[in-house]
């Protein structure tokens, strides 16, 4: 299951430069707020320039995000191309460091779609064209985990969509306390899996999933 997003094309320079400078207005502005017009200044480019490589903001957004997956997505290549390289125990820690650094900088940007029910059908209609969206990630676990099951690797009846939601949910919840919460202070909360170390907090997630499956 890949983990592409649109917006990947030809390398170019200006594209490239497009996409950090979208990156910087969205996370200092939200979504909502961020223009193109602020996004092409920022960029040092005219707005026709940017349209050149993107039809819309919801497509640069997706951009944006498709810039911070590359990691999660080369480590998935990876391990279908290589399962042998890592045990499953250890796959599932990898996976869930990146996928919490990856949720860690793409929710501030994307919350704001919540604030404003226009955007978010505009984000909404995007996503069903392209045929992606924020599942995408969730599939790919899944399919990791049943190939790891047809390998007799994992118990014949375990649940690889469960397991797949469980190492995943537990990212996404990481990272939004961390991201609500003062991040000078967020190693001071008292939850475990908020203040501990980001490799700390992998490995134990990964090992309890783990449990789940063996």
């Amino acid at each position: 299951m890949p983990i592409d997003l649109p917006g990947g094309g030809r390398p170019s320079p200006t594209r490239d430069r497009i996409v950090e400078a979208a990156h910087r207005v969205m996370d200092d502005v939200g979504l909502a707020r961020a223009t193109t017009k602020e996004i092409a200044r920022a960029a040092g480019c005219s707005e026709a320039t940017l349209y050149k490589y993107f039809a819309s903001k919801e497509e640069l957004f997706l951009a944006v995000l498709r810039a911070g997956l590359p990691t999660f997505g080369a480590l998935l290549a990876e391990l279908a191309e290589d399962p042998g390289a890592r045990t499953t125990e250890q796959a599932l820690a990898d996976l869930a460091r990146e996928a919490t650094a990856f949720f860690e900088a793409s929710i501030p940007m994307g919350a704001s779609l919540f604030a404003e029910p226009t955007l978010l059908r505009r984000q909404r209609e995007v996503l069903r064209q392209l045929r992606v969206g924020p599942h995408m990630p969730l599939l790919a676990v899944a399919e990791y985990l049943r190939a790891e099951i047809a390998r007799g690797r994992l118990r014949a009846d375990a649940d690889p969509d469960a397991a797949a939601a469980m190492l995943l949910g537990a990212c996404f919840h990481r990272a939004f306390i961390r991201t609500f919460m003062d991040p000078a202070h967020a190693d001071r909360l008292p939850a475990r899996s908020v203040a501990a170390p980001a490799d700390d907090f992998a490995a134990s997630v990964a090992a309890s999933v783990y449990r789940s499956l063996v």
